[in-house]
């Protein structure tokens, strides 16, 4: 083991050691210089948890490389003095403060909004739990400067995180991140002003979950649908998050009635006990879900994450099973759905656009294209839709965008994904489905038929630690160094990099336009292949995103679509080292 780290890493956790941190934080640093094994001890003091573009997000416990109050405090007080920088002179700046369902999130929540108070800006402080997109119409609602939310999405119990806000209600971008990251930075655990201006923190709760449920009531296209659909059979699960009491309230409000929750899931309780990993991107997170839904007989289950940012869908496939979108499918059905029925009930105005990730099926593009809707590429990440929106504010109407990761934003009045709204909308496109004598999958398999057959794989290498990091590192070095010329028996036509902004094309360079550099590579085959590499901003891995195109000629056909392009990809794993 690396002898100068650990002295490092002795030398960073002493500090925390000073009567500045409390009894228990002071135990816990303790029993990790005194253990033999200094892993532990190495993990948790051999960074400090990085405030980055979007906030920080990291594992709880003691240190400086952990998810704790003390580097809740120093991040919440270089926001705060960037804060009051950014708005000088103005009367009265505000903050919204929520959190989520996980240990700790109600106290690092506090102890936000504490700070702000103390440092003079009036803070909305949500009573409880709340989904992160009502997170983001609050801070539209109510004119404030910034928000924060405390929530580490859809990772393992043992993560907390913290979103980082600005006025227009989207995750901060430039120059604000930089800004707040150097304010951060800054800042020394004694520079931290804990003790709150209580007259500053005002709680809010229900007036603000009606405005947002009659925003969310903005994504709906056609009443009408749901109005002969009204006992489509729903089953919903919240995950054990935020989304328990929002998202049945939404679904009625849209007029839907039969809706089934999944009662073990419907307990806030931040160890997430009936799943291995609130991800609903993990099948195994739905299986209750199906288990209701195979007992109710139901049309479709539905889940979000804790957050309730992200969505899941389980529809039937032909032979009564149950089937799992992934999330290139759900944002798929949301946008064709969307441009579809808009434009036959009138809806769809010239100027009209939509959003997707470039890491986001290219069918989606197609979709649009065929349709003269205009269609945008963007860094994957929400804020970069919400910069999309907010660049034509008042000039053209966004209707619709997503990313492959289950995150969907189907109207204007939020800046981050979306999964009440979305789940709302997905409901609508099943009554829409079966009052045609339809399925979601039937639909699933119209759009393939329509637009062409396309298959998406993500595969993610996970490589914790600061050996992990360093890792990652060499493997995007490498890629960049000696970039692959086939993958999948199929030459490599066109290369881009996003952190260089350089395209090569048939041998030819030239730049791409983008608002800002990304650590992100791209590959395009002949043979309309895609793949995208990028390591995780939020955890500890490297991603890698597949897309293949292949012939399918009808939908009894998808299975073996599936199998020929699964094959593909298995042989492009192999071509990557992976």
């Amino acid at each position: 083991m690396d002898q100068e780290l650990i002295k490092q890493c002795t030398a960073e956790a002493q500090k925390w050691l000073s009567p500045a941190f409390d009894a228990d934080t002071q135990a816990e640093v303790k029993a990790m210089l005194e253990n033999e094994d200094k892993s532990a001890l190495i993990d948790a003091f051999y960074q400090n948890l990085e405030f980055g573009t979007g906030g920080l997000r990291g594992i709880m416990g003691a240190g400086t490389n952990r998810m704790n109050k003390y580097i809740v405090g120093m991040a919440t007080q270089g926001f705060a003095n960037y804060i009051n920088k950014a708005f000088a002179g103005k009367q009265d700046i505000s903050v919204v403060v929520g959190h989520d369902c996980r240990n700790n999130s109600r106290l690092f929540a506090e102890t936000v909004a504490d700070i702000f108070s103390a440092n003079g800006i009036k803070v909305y402080l949500f009573e409880s739990l709340r989904p992160t997109p009502e997170i983001s119409f609050a801070i539209r609602q109510l004119h404030a400067q910034a928000g924060v939310n405390i929530t580490a999405s859809h990772n393992p119990r043992e993560y907390n995180g913290y979103k980082a806000y600005w006025d227009d209600g989207a995750q901060v971008l430039s120059p604000h991140d930089t800004g707040i990251i150097d304010e951060v930075n800054k800042v020394t655990i004694d520079q931290v002003k804990f003790t709150p201006n209580e007259d500053l923190i005002k709680i809010i709760g229900g007036e603000m979950d009606i405005d947002y449920l009659n925003a969310v009531h903005e994504a709906l296209v056609d009443q009408d649908v749901i109005n002969r659909q009204k006992d489509l059979c729903i089953v919903y699960s919240p995950l054990h998050g935020t989304g328990r009491v929002i998202i049945p309230a939404a679904l009625r409000t849209w007029g839907f009635q039969n809706i089934n929750v999944v009662k073990e899931q419907m307990v806030i309780d931040g160890n997430f006990p009936t799943v291995v990993s609130p991800n609903p991107e993990n099948s195994e997170a739905m299986t209750l879900g199906m288990k209701l839904g195979t007992k109710l007989n139901a049309d479709l289950v539905l889940a979000s994450d804790p957050d309730a940012d992200r969505l899941a869908v389980v529809c039937r496939d032909p032979k009564g099973e149950w089937c799992i979108l992934n999330g290139n499918q759900t944002a798929l059905m949301l946008s064709y759905y969307i441009i579809e029925n808009k434009k036959k009930l009138g809806q769809l105005r010239p100027g009209d656009f939509m959003v997707k990730t470039i890491v986001t099926t290219e069918t989606i593009a197609q979709i649009a294209q065929r349709n003269g809707v205009e269609i945008r590429d963007c860094y994957t990440g929400f804020k970069w839709i919400a910069r999309e929106i907010k660049i034509s504010e008042g000039k053209q109407k966004y209707i619709g965008g997503g990313e492959e990761s289950f995150g969907y934003l189907p109207y204007d009045k939020v800046r981050d994904k979306d999964s009440p709204a979305s789940i709302c909308l997905l409901c609508e496109i099943a009554a829409w489905a079966k009052d045609n004598g339809m399925t979601l999958y039937d639909l699933l398999m119209k759009i393939y038929l329509d637009y062409g057959f396309a298959y998406q794989n993500a595969i993610s290498v996970v490589k914790p630690g600061k050996s992990g990091a360093d890792e990652i590192k060499q493997m995007m070095e490498n890629f960049r160094q000696t970039p692959p010329t086939q993958l999948g028996g199929s030459p490599v036509v066109c290369i881009k990099d996003f952190k260089t902004l350089k395209m090569v094309k048939d041998g030819k360079e030239s730049t791409l336009d983008m608002p800002a550099t990304s650590n992100v590579l791209q590959w395009f085959t002949a043979d309309d292949t895609k793949i995208s590499v990028r390591p995780s901003g939020t955890e500890p891995k490297i991603k890698f995103y597949v897309e293949v195109k292949g012939e399918m000629g009808c939908p009894k056909c998808y299975d073996s679509a599936v199998k020929t392009a699964s094959e593909k990809v298995e042989a492009i794993k192999k071509d990557l080292g992976l």
